[in-house]
Protein backbone atom coordinates (compact mmCIF):
# COMPACT_ATOMS: atom_id res chain seq x y z
CA UNK A 1 0.00 0.00 0.00
CA UNK A 2 1.01 3.45 -0.85
CA UNK A 3 0.59 5.29 2.23
CA UNK A 4 2.24 8.50 1.31
CA UNK A 5 0.23 8.86 -2.18
CA UNK A 6 -2.90 10.63 -0.81
CA UNK A 7 -1.05 12.72 1.72
CA UNK A 8 2.05 13.89 -0.87
CA UNK A 9 -1.42 15.10 -3.35
CA UNK A 10 -3.07 16.90 -0.78
CA UNK A 11 -0.31 18.80 0.67
CA UNK A 12 0.21 19.77 -2.87
CA UNK A 13 -3.36 20.87 -3.49
CA UNK A 14 -3.35 22.83 -0.40
CA UNK A 15 -0.26 24.51 -1.66
CA UNK A 16 -2.01 25.34 -5.06
CA UNK A 17 -5.33 27.03 -3.28
CA UNK A 18 -3.91 30.41 -2.38
CA UNK A 19 -2.83 30.39 -6.07
CA UNK A 20 -6.40 29.60 -7.47
CA UNK A 21 -8.18 31.68 -4.95
CA UNK A 22 -5.93 34.67 -5.66
CA UNK A 23 -6.76 33.88 -9.64
CA UNK A 24 -10.37 33.59 -8.96
CA UNK A 25 -10.22 37.33 -7.36
CA UNK A 26 -7.88 38.79 -9.74
CA UNK A 27 -10.83 37.78 -12.72
CA UNK A 28 -13.56 39.45 -10.31
CA UNK A 29 -11.23 42.24 -10.09
CA UNK A 30 -10.74 43.08 -13.76
CA UNK A 31 -14.89 43.00 -13.91
CA UNK A 32 -14.85 46.29 -12.15
CA UNK A 33 -13.25 47.86 -14.94
CA UNK A 34 -14.72 46.89 -17.93
CA UNK A 35 -12.82 48.70 -20.70
CA UNK A 36 -9.66 46.86 -19.53
CA UNK A 37 -11.59 43.53 -18.95
CA UNK A 38 -12.77 43.94 -22.86
CA UNK A 39 -9.63 45.05 -24.22
CA UNK A 40 -7.15 42.28 -26.19
CA UNK A 41 -5.09 42.70 -23.09
CA UNK A 42 -7.42 42.21 -20.55
CA UNK A 43 -9.29 39.13 -21.93
CA UNK A 44 -5.89 36.92 -22.17
CA UNK A 45 -5.11 37.86 -19.05
CA UNK A 46 -8.43 36.70 -17.86
CA UNK A 47 -7.86 33.40 -20.09
CA UNK A 48 -4.15 32.95 -18.23
CA UNK A 49 -5.84 33.62 -14.18
CA UNK A 50 -8.69 31.24 -15.78
CA UNK A 51 -6.45 28.05 -16.75
CA UNK A 52 -4.58 29.01 -13.02
CA UNK A 53 -8.12 29.12 -11.77
CA UNK A 54 -9.27 25.53 -13.38
CA UNK A 55 -5.62 23.59 -12.65
CA UNK A 56 -6.99 21.54 -9.65
CA UNK A 57 -9.41 19.12 -8.68
CA UNK A 58 -12.83 19.07 -6.64
CA UNK A 59 -13.70 16.59 -4.02
CA UNK A 60 -17.16 18.20 -3.91
CA UNK A 61 -20.32 16.48 -5.61
CA UNK A 62 -21.49 19.52 -7.77
CA UNK A 63 -25.69 20.17 -8.32
CA UNK A 64 -27.31 18.51 -10.54
CA UNK A 65 -28.80 21.68 -11.11
CA UNK A 66 -32.33 20.21 -12.62
CA UNK A 67 -34.74 22.82 -11.74
CA UNK A 68 -37.84 22.21 -13.61
CA UNK A 69 -37.89 20.24 -17.14
CA UNK A 70 -40.96 20.37 -19.93
CA UNK A 71 -43.29 17.92 -19.86
CA UNK A 72 -46.07 17.56 -22.56
CA UNK A 73 -45.23 21.18 -23.70
CA UNK A 74 -45.43 22.80 -19.80
CA UNK A 75 -42.50 23.30 -17.40
CA UNK A 76 -42.64 21.57 -14.17
CA UNK A 77 -40.66 22.25 -11.10
CA UNK A 78 -37.84 19.76 -10.01
CA UNK A 79 -36.85 18.62 -7.13
CA UNK A 80 -34.55 16.44 -5.25
CA UNK A 81 -35.83 14.40 -2.98
CA UNK A 82 -33.46 11.69 -0.66
CA UNK A 83 -35.97 8.67 -0.09
CA UNK A 84 -33.02 6.15 0.89
CA UNK A 85 -29.92 7.09 2.40
CA UNK A 86 -26.99 5.02 4.37
CA UNK A 87 -23.64 6.05 4.97
CA UNK A 88 -22.06 4.96 1.28
CA UNK A 89 -24.88 6.05 -1.06
CA UNK A 90 -28.38 7.89 -1.67
CA UNK A 91 -31.37 6.84 -3.62
CA UNK A 92 -32.15 9.97 -5.13
CA UNK A 93 -35.68 11.04 -6.44
CA UNK A 94 -36.21 13.92 -8.99
CA UNK A 95 -39.88 14.22 -7.80
CA UNK A 96 -41.74 16.39 -10.71
CA UNK A 97 -44.59 18.85 -9.40
CA UNK A 98 -47.35 17.11 -11.77
CA UNK A 99 -50.11 14.33 -11.64
CA UNK A 100 -48.66 12.13 -13.96
CA UNK A 101 -47.94 8.49 -13.53
CA UNK A 102 -44.84 7.73 -15.42
CA UNK A 103 -42.44 4.80 -15.17
CA UNK A 104 -40.10 4.38 -12.46
CA UNK A 105 -36.86 4.54 -13.57
CA UNK A 106 -33.38 3.30 -11.39
CA UNK A 107 -30.68 5.19 -13.16
CA UNK A 108 -27.19 3.27 -12.03
CA UNK A 109 -24.26 5.60 -11.58
CA UNK A 110 -20.69 4.39 -12.03
CA UNK A 111 -18.47 4.72 -8.64
CA UNK A 112 -15.56 5.30 -11.15
CA UNK A 113 -14.00 8.46 -10.24
CA UNK A 114 -16.54 10.49 -10.79
CA UNK A 115 -19.83 11.67 -9.09
CA UNK A 116 -23.60 10.80 -10.12
CA UNK A 117 -23.79 14.17 -11.55
CA UNK A 118 -21.58 13.16 -14.23
CA UNK A 119 -24.81 11.99 -15.39
CA UNK A 120 -27.04 15.31 -15.38
CA UNK A 121 -27.49 14.95 -18.86
CA UNK A 122 -28.73 11.42 -18.83
CA UNK A 123 -31.22 12.41 -15.79
CA UNK A 124 -32.09 15.57 -17.64
CA UNK A 125 -33.24 13.58 -20.77
CA UNK A 126 -35.13 10.88 -19.24
CA UNK A 127 -36.85 12.93 -16.99
CA UNK A 128 -39.52 14.46 -19.13
CA UNK A 129 -41.01 10.70 -20.01
CA UNK A 130 -39.96 9.02 -16.63
CA UNK A 131 -40.04 9.29 -12.73
CA UNK A 132 -36.20 8.82 -12.48
CA UNK A 133 -34.30 7.64 -9.26
CA UNK A 134 -30.43 7.55 -9.29
CA UNK A 135 -27.74 5.83 -6.80
CA UNK A 136 -26.00 9.24 -5.64
CA UNK A 137 -22.89 7.57 -4.17
CA UNK A 138 -20.52 9.31 -1.39
CA UNK A 139 -17.10 10.34 -1.32
CA UNK A 140 -15.76 7.22 0.81
CA UNK A 141 -13.61 10.27 2.23
CA UNK A 142 -16.13 11.65 3.88
CA UNK A 143 -17.02 8.62 5.39
CA UNK A 144 -16.50 7.62 8.75
CA UNK A 145 -13.82 4.09 9.41
CA UNK A 146 -16.77 3.31 11.34
CA UNK A 147 -19.44 3.29 8.70
CA UNK A 148 -17.78 -0.28 8.17
CA UNK A 149 -16.56 -1.87 4.42
CA UNK A 150 -18.02 -1.12 1.04
CA UNK A 151 -16.83 -4.15 -1.37
CA UNK A 152 -18.55 -5.53 -4.57
CA UNK A 153 -21.18 -7.14 -2.35
CA UNK A 154 -22.14 -4.31 -0.47
CA UNK A 155 -22.26 -2.62 -3.87
CA UNK A 156 -25.32 -5.29 -5.10
CA UNK A 157 -26.71 -5.41 -1.88
CA UNK A 158 -27.42 -1.64 -1.81
CA UNK A 159 -28.63 -1.93 -5.40
CA UNK A 160 -30.82 -4.50 -4.44
CA UNK A 161 -32.03 -2.44 -1.67
CA UNK A 162 -32.70 0.38 -3.42
CA UNK A 163 -34.78 -1.44 -6.63
CA UNK A 164 -36.78 -2.68 -3.33
CA UNK A 165 -38.08 0.51 -2.43
CA UNK A 166 -38.92 1.94 -5.43
CA UNK A 167 -41.29 -1.44 -5.66
CA UNK A 168 -42.14 -3.80 -7.86
CA UNK A 169 -41.55 -3.32 -12.08
CA UNK A 170 -39.51 -0.31 -12.14
CA UNK A 171 -36.61 0.24 -14.79
CA UNK A 172 -33.14 0.02 -14.34
CA UNK A 173 -30.32 1.48 -16.38
CA UNK A 174 -26.93 0.79 -15.59
CA UNK A 175 -24.05 3.27 -16.92
CA UNK A 176 -20.39 2.17 -17.81
CA UNK A 177 -19.01 0.20 -14.90
CA UNK A 178 -21.89 -1.04 -13.07
CA UNK A 179 -23.52 -2.95 -15.48
CA UNK A 180 -22.06 -5.84 -14.08
CA UNK A 181 -23.36 -5.25 -10.69
CA UNK A 182 -26.71 -4.78 -12.10
CA UNK A 183 -26.96 -8.15 -13.91
CA UNK A 184 -25.52 -9.65 -11.11
CA UNK A 185 -28.23 -8.13 -8.71
CA UNK A 186 -31.44 -8.66 -11.08
CA UNK A 187 -29.97 -12.04 -11.43
CA UNK A 188 -29.99 -12.76 -7.70
CA UNK A 189 -33.67 -11.35 -7.48
CA UNK A 190 -34.54 -13.70 -10.20
CA UNK A 191 -33.10 -16.50 -9.09
CA UNK A 192 -35.71 -16.04 -5.34
CA UNK A 193 -38.63 -14.69 -7.53
CA UNK A 194 -38.28 -11.59 -6.07
CA UNK A 195 -41.38 -9.61 -6.49
CA UNK A 196 -39.31 -6.07 -6.85
CA UNK A 197 -37.52 -7.42 -10.02
CA UNK A 198 -37.56 -4.83 -12.28
CA UNK A 199 -39.45 -4.72 -15.51
CA UNK A 200 -36.63 -3.96 -17.72
CA UNK A 201 -32.99 -3.44 -17.36
CA UNK A 202 -30.57 -1.44 -19.93
CA UNK A 203 -26.65 -2.08 -20.05
CA UNK A 204 -24.94 1.67 -21.26
CA UNK A 205 -21.53 0.36 -22.22
CA UNK A 206 -20.08 -1.74 -19.36
CA UNK A 207 -17.83 -4.28 -18.64
CA UNK A 208 -20.12 -7.24 -18.94
CA UNK A 209 -17.24 -10.34 -20.70
CA UNK A 210 -13.90 -8.24 -20.76
CA UNK A 211 -12.13 -10.87 -22.97
CA UNK A 212 -13.96 -9.52 -26.12
CA UNK A 213 -12.06 -6.85 -28.02
CA UNK A 214 -9.93 -5.67 -24.73
CA UNK A 215 -8.95 -1.62 -24.53
CA UNK A 216 -5.73 -0.07 -23.23
CA UNK A 217 -7.72 -0.20 -19.61
CA UNK A 218 -8.26 -4.44 -19.89
CA UNK A 219 -4.42 -4.47 -21.10
CA UNK A 220 -3.85 -2.47 -18.10
CA UNK A 221 -5.80 -4.56 -15.29
CA UNK A 222 -4.00 -7.50 -16.62
CA UNK A 223 -0.90 -6.04 -16.86
CA UNK A 224 -0.05 -6.64 -13.28
CA UNK A 225 -1.26 -8.82 -10.50
CA UNK A 226 -3.82 -7.63 -7.75
CA UNK A 227 -1.00 -7.53 -5.38
CA UNK A 228 0.47 -4.97 -7.33
CA UNK A 229 -2.43 -2.75 -7.79
CA UNK A 230 -3.32 -2.80 -3.99
CA UNK A 231 0.74 -2.16 -2.95
CA UNK A 232 1.11 0.56 -5.69
CA UNK A 233 -2.64 2.04 -5.94
CA UNK A 234 -3.90 1.70 -2.97
CA UNK A 235 -3.67 4.67 -0.21
CA UNK A 236 -5.44 6.04 2.77
CA UNK A 237 -7.39 9.41 3.58
CA UNK A 238 -5.07 11.92 5.59
CA UNK A 239 -6.32 13.61 8.59
CA UNK A 240 -8.72 16.43 8.67
CA UNK A 241 -11.67 14.26 6.65
CA UNK A 242 -14.05 12.22 8.19
CA UNK A 243 -12.86 9.32 6.55
CA UNK A 244 -9.16 9.26 7.97
CA UNK A 245 -7.03 6.37 7.75
CA UNK A 246 -9.63 4.24 5.24
CA UNK A 247 -7.80 2.70 2.70
CA UNK A 248 -8.60 4.31 -0.51
CA UNK A 249 -7.63 4.28 -4.45
CA UNK A 250 -8.01 7.94 -4.73
CA UNK A 251 -10.16 9.71 -7.19
CA UNK A 252 -7.07 12.20 -7.99
CA UNK A 253 -5.33 8.63 -9.79
CA UNK A 254 -8.13 7.56 -11.26
CA UNK A 255 -8.50 10.58 -13.33
CA UNK A 256 -4.95 11.00 -13.90
CA UNK A 257 -5.32 7.50 -15.62
CA UNK A 258 -7.98 7.68 -17.89
CA UNK A 259 -6.71 11.27 -18.74
CA UNK A 260 -3.17 9.86 -19.89
CA UNK A 261 -5.39 7.57 -22.91
CA UNK A 262 -6.43 10.64 -24.57
CA UNK A 263 -3.53 13.13 -23.28
CA UNK A 264 -3.46 15.43 -26.59
CA UNK A 265 -7.42 15.48 -26.41
CA UNK A 266 -7.69 17.21 -22.99
CA UNK A 267 -4.52 19.43 -23.75
CA UNK A 268 -6.18 20.70 -26.79
CA UNK A 269 -9.60 21.50 -24.89
CA UNK A 270 -7.43 23.89 -22.59
CA UNK A 271 -6.12 25.55 -25.46
CA UNK A 272 -9.20 25.58 -26.68
CA UNK A 273 -10.76 27.36 -23.84
CA UNK A 274 -7.83 29.63 -23.18
CA UNK A 275 -7.69 30.46 -27.07
CA UNK A 276 -11.86 31.44 -27.12
CA UNK A 277 -11.47 32.98 -24.02
CA UNK A 278 -8.44 35.65 -25.05
CA UNK A 279 -10.22 35.75 -28.75
CA UNK A 280 -13.61 37.11 -26.86
CA UNK A 281 -15.79 34.60 -27.66
CA UNK A 282 -16.74 33.05 -24.23
CA UNK A 283 -19.69 31.36 -25.00
CA UNK A 284 -17.14 28.68 -26.13
CA UNK A 285 -14.78 28.85 -23.52
CA UNK A 286 -17.73 28.43 -21.27
CA UNK A 287 -18.72 25.11 -22.55
CA UNK A 288 -14.96 23.75 -22.33
CA UNK A 289 -15.19 25.38 -18.52
CA UNK A 290 -17.95 23.88 -17.54
CA UNK A 291 -17.28 20.57 -18.95
CA UNK A 292 -14.16 20.26 -17.12
CA UNK A 293 -15.43 21.40 -14.19
CA UNK A 294 -17.76 18.06 -13.55
CA UNK A 295 -15.29 16.18 -14.74
CA UNK A 296 -12.37 17.41 -12.62
CA UNK A 297 -14.47 17.11 -9.77
CA UNK A 298 -13.37 13.85 -8.23
CA UNK A 299 -14.46 10.87 -5.78
CA UNK A 300 -12.40 8.09 -4.16
CA UNK A 301 -13.14 4.40 -4.30
CA UNK A 302 -12.61 2.13 -1.32
CA UNK A 303 -9.67 0.01 -1.52
CA UNK A 304 -11.97 -3.12 -1.13
CA UNK A 305 -14.57 -2.36 -3.97
CA UNK A 306 -11.58 -1.42 -6.35
CA UNK A 307 -9.63 -4.54 -6.24
CA UNK A 308 -12.07 -6.97 -5.92
CA UNK A 309 -13.71 -5.34 -9.02
CA UNK A 310 -10.42 -5.32 -10.64
CA UNK A 311 -9.74 -9.04 -9.51
CA UNK A 312 -13.41 -10.95 -10.31
CA UNK A 313 -14.34 -8.32 -13.49
CA UNK A 314 -11.24 -7.50 -15.27
CA UNK A 315 -8.94 -10.41 -14.47
CA UNK A 316 -11.16 -13.35 -13.72
CA UNK A 317 -13.32 -12.79 -15.67
CA UNK A 318 -15.48 -14.32 -13.33
CA UNK A 319 -18.95 -13.21 -14.36
CA UNK A 320 -19.33 -14.96 -18.36
CA UNK A 321 -17.18 -18.14 -16.87
CA UNK A 322 -20.05 -18.53 -14.36
CA UNK A 323 -18.00 -17.85 -11.34
CA UNK A 324 -19.48 -14.93 -9.58
CA UNK A 325 -20.17 -15.14 -6.25
CA UNK A 326 -22.19 -12.46 -3.68
CA UNK A 327 -21.36 -13.66 -0.30
CA UNK A 328 -22.26 -17.27 -0.73
CA UNK A 329 -24.68 -16.83 -3.48
CA UNK A 330 -23.83 -17.73 -7.32
CA UNK A 331 -24.33 -15.12 -9.71
CA UNK A 332 -26.80 -16.99 -12.46
CA UNK A 333 -28.30 -14.79 -15.10
CA UNK A 334 -29.67 -17.60 -16.74
CA UNK A 335 -32.36 -17.33 -13.47
CA UNK A 336 -33.66 -14.20 -15.01
CA UNK A 337 -37.08 -14.46 -17.07
CA UNK A 338 -38.97 -11.27 -16.55
CA UNK A 339 -36.60 -8.83 -17.25
CA UNK A 340 -36.57 -7.70 -21.04
CA UNK A 341 -32.85 -6.56 -21.65
CA UNK A 342 -31.34 -4.03 -23.45
CA UNK A 343 -27.82 -3.27 -24.17
CA UNK A 344 -26.26 -0.50 -25.98
CA UNK A 345 -22.65 0.03 -27.28
CA UNK A 346 -20.81 2.82 -28.71
CA UNK A 347 -18.37 2.52 -31.59
CA UNK A 348 -15.67 4.36 -31.28
CA UNK A 349 -15.57 3.30 -27.16
CA UNK A 350 -12.55 3.01 -25.96
CA UNK A 351 -12.83 2.26 -22.39
CA UNK A 352 -15.64 -0.62 -22.90
CA UNK A 353 -15.37 -2.09 -26.80
CA UNK A 354 -17.91 -2.88 -28.90
CA UNK A 355 -18.78 -6.81 -27.71
CA UNK A 356 -18.03 -6.36 -24.09
CA UNK A 357 -21.77 -5.00 -22.83
CA UNK A 358 -23.33 -7.38 -25.52
CA UNK A 359 -21.83 -10.37 -24.11
CA UNK A 360 -24.99 -10.18 -21.81
CA UNK A 361 -27.41 -11.90 -24.48
CA UNK A 362 -25.45 -14.98 -24.08
CA UNK A 363 -25.47 -14.96 -20.44
CA UNK A 364 -29.31 -14.54 -19.78
CA UNK A 365 -30.30 -17.84 -21.22
CA UNK A 366 -33.48 -17.78 -19.90
CA UNK A 367 -35.01 -14.69 -21.33
CA UNK A 368 -36.50 -15.55 -24.93
CA UNK A 369 -35.36 -13.79 -28.09
CA UNK A 370 -37.61 -11.28 -28.41
CA UNK A 371 -36.77 -9.69 -24.16
CA UNK A 372 -33.50 -9.32 -25.44
CA UNK A 373 -32.22 -6.87 -27.83
CA UNK A 374 -28.77 -5.10 -28.79
CA UNK A 375 -27.58 -1.33 -30.37
CA UNK A 376 -24.47 -0.28 -31.16
CA UNK A 377 -24.47 3.61 -31.90
CA UNK A 378 -22.05 4.88 -34.68
CA UNK A 379 -19.63 7.65 -34.07
CA UNK A 380 -20.12 7.98 -30.34
CA UNK A 381 -17.11 7.07 -27.75
CA UNK A 382 -17.72 6.21 -24.32
CA UNK A 383 -19.49 9.16 -22.92
CA UNK A 384 -21.59 9.80 -26.03
CA UNK A 385 -23.02 6.49 -25.17
CA UNK A 386 -24.97 8.47 -22.64
CA UNK A 387 -24.77 12.34 -23.02
CA UNK A 388 -25.04 14.43 -25.95
CA UNK A 389 -26.46 14.64 -29.49
CA UNK A 390 -26.70 11.65 -30.37
CA UNK A 391 -27.29 9.83 -27.01
CA UNK A 392 -30.39 12.16 -26.99
CA UNK A 393 -32.02 11.31 -30.70
CA UNK A 394 -30.92 7.98 -31.30
CA UNK A 395 -30.45 5.85 -28.02
CA UNK A 396 -32.58 7.48 -26.03
CA UNK A 397 -35.80 6.95 -28.20
CA UNK A 398 -34.75 3.13 -27.83
CA UNK A 399 -34.65 3.05 -24.06
CA UNK A 400 -37.70 5.06 -23.83
CA UNK A 401 -39.20 2.17 -26.36
CA UNK A 402 -38.92 -0.65 -24.24
CA UNK A 403 -39.26 1.19 -20.97
CA UNK A 404 -42.90 2.18 -22.18
CA UNK A 405 -43.01 -1.59 -23.91
CA UNK A 406 -42.89 -3.32 -20.97
CA UNK A 407 -44.46 -1.02 -18.40
CA UNK A 408 -46.68 -2.73 -16.64
CA UNK A 409 -48.37 0.35 -14.96
CA UNK A 410 -49.16 2.40 -17.95
CA UNK A 411 -50.46 -1.00 -20.02
CA UNK A 412 -52.66 -1.59 -17.71
CA UNK A 413 -54.66 1.20 -16.30
CA UNK A 414 -58.44 0.45 -14.93
CA UNK A 415 -60.35 2.72 -16.89
CA UNK A 416 -60.49 5.89 -13.42
CA UNK A 417 -62.85 8.23 -14.10
CA UNK A 418 -63.27 11.00 -16.84
CA UNK A 419 -60.58 13.75 -17.08
CA UNK A 420 -60.93 17.12 -15.83
CA UNK A 421 -61.26 20.45 -17.46
CA UNK A 422 -57.41 20.51 -18.33
CA UNK A 423 -58.17 16.75 -20.44
CA UNK A 424 -55.63 15.31 -17.68
CA UNK A 425 -56.75 12.56 -15.24
CA UNK A 426 -55.49 13.25 -11.74
CA UNK A 427 -52.37 10.94 -10.21
CA UNK A 428 -54.76 10.84 -6.79
CA UNK A 429 -57.62 9.56 -8.91
CA UNK A 430 -55.98 6.83 -10.79
CA UNK A 431 -54.56 5.62 -7.44
CA UNK A 432 -57.54 5.38 -6.17
CA UNK A 433 -59.37 3.46 -9.15
CA UNK A 434 -55.86 1.10 -8.84
CA UNK A 435 -56.59 0.12 -5.38
CA UNK A 436 -60.61 -0.39 -6.03
CA UNK A 437 -59.46 -2.99 -9.02
CA UNK A 438 -56.87 -4.64 -6.58
CA UNK A 439 -54.22 -3.80 -9.07
CA UNK A 440 -50.82 -5.05 -8.12
CA UNK A 441 -48.51 -3.58 -10.76
CA UNK A 442 -47.47 -6.91 -12.30
CA UNK A 443 -49.02 -7.53 -16.01
CA UNK A 444 -52.52 -8.69 -16.61
CA UNK A 445 -50.78 -11.91 -17.75
CA UNK A 446 -49.53 -13.27 -14.42
CA UNK A 447 -51.33 -14.06 -11.16
CA UNK A 448 -52.17 -11.29 -9.59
Amino acid sequence: MNVIAYHAYQAFAEWVRPLRAGASVARATMLAWPSLAASPYGRYMDACFELLEAAGLSHQRPPFGIASIEVDGRLVAVKEEIVKRTPFGTLLHFAKDCDLLQPRVLVVAPMSGHFATLLRGTVRTMLADHDVFITDWHNPRDIPISAGRFGFEEYVQHLISFIRHIGPDAHLVAICQPTVVALAAVSLMAATDDPAQPATMTLMAGPIDCRVNPTKVNDLANSKPIEWFEKNLISVVPGGFAGATRRVYPGFVQLSAFMSMNLERHAASFSEMFYERAKGDPVKADTVRTFYKEYLATTDLTAEFYLETVKAVFQEYALPLGELSVGERLVEPGAIRRTALFTVEGEKDDICSVGQTVAAHDLCTGLRPYMKTHHVQTGVGHYGVFNGHKWETQIYPRVRALIHDHEPRARHYPVASAPDESGRVSLRTLLDAQADHGFTGKPATEPL
